[in-house]
């Protein structure tokens, strides 16, 4: 059995575009969201994942599609586990290229979160393959290929026709609450007195608005903080106690159970 390897790393001529290849046995991603399109292309293996209430199967040579801060998981789904290849697409890169193949404005929504196209397979894969080859040009063109078949073939308008209501007052006031205090949260009673609520009711309609609880919510929130302070050059000694890890290994090992590599290989696949 091969061991776990993983390696991640931004795409080399599109800034908004991040890379992950890996093969995972026992790796178990915790419930996060991503700010970007998630883009995995299964080599080998199996992939589960809580999404959207349900447990999903991505088997060997499907595409899985999630939205941008659609909370979701990922472990093996067979003994061997599994191997991919993924993008993380900003939504400006693929608001960008949908609006280039004249479609409506607003944030495009992939309606079916696995799906098999062996085209958008060989195209996802091509997309890694470039960003290997030192060829800039090469790189950028694969990449709108792949993303630009893949809306043309799975994206639809956002199901705007069902309004969703805005979330309570109290759990708005309690999200701006954890972003304010991001190294310093209250408790889960302040928090709730802080807002006018209780702590069972607080972590309910949370939960219902934001698909995690708070602390899972601050966690997450914290990493990315930590992605984006690594992406500026800090070090992750310097910013573990400023966003509210207890130590750099705390920030690790939440680091990559979210983002699937520690922060030092990382920045291994940050530009110098």
């Amino acid at each position: 059995m091969s061991p776990e390897v993983a390696h991640y790393r931004r795409h080399p001529a599109e800034p908004g575009v991040d890379l992950l290849s890996a093969r995972y046995v026992t790796h178990r991603y915790t419930r996060h969201a991503h700010a970007t399109y998630t883009v995995g292309l299964i080599e080998f293996g199996v992939e589960e994942f809580e999404h959207a209430g349900s447990m999903l199967r991505a088997a060997t040579g499907q595409v899985a599609l999630l939205n941008p801060e659609v909370v979701h998981t990922g472990h093996a789904g067979v003994p061997e586990g599994w191997r991919y290849r993924v993008l993380y697409p900003s939504v400006d890169v693929v608001a960008q290229i949908a609006a280039e193949l004249g479609a409506p404005r607003g944030t495009p929504y992939f309606p079916q979160t696995i799906v098999d196209d062996p085209e958008a397979a060989r195209l996802l894969r091509a997309v890694h393959h470039s960003a290997d080859g030192g060829d800039a040009l090469a790189a950028s063109s694969t990449l709108h290929r792949a993303l630009a078949g893949l809306l043309r073939r799975h994206a639809a308008r956002p199901p705007g026709s069902v309004p969703r209501g805005a979330p309570p007052r109290a759990v708005r006031a309690a999200r701006e609450i954890l972003h304010e205090r991001l190294s310093d949260p209250p408790s889960l009673d302040d928090l709730a007195a802080m807002v006018g609520t209780g702590r069972f009711a607080l972590l309910r309609a949370f939960r219902a608005a934001y698909g995690l609880p708070p602390h899972a919510y601050l966690t997450n929130l914290r990493v990315q903080r930590a992605r984006a302070l690594l992406d500026a050059g800090a070090r992750p000694a310097e910013i573990a106690a400023d966003l509210g890890f207890t130590d750099q290994a705390h920030l690790t090992r939440h680091f990559k159970r979210i983002v699937g590599v520690p922060p030092g290989a990382y920045l291994l696949g940050r530009p110098a």
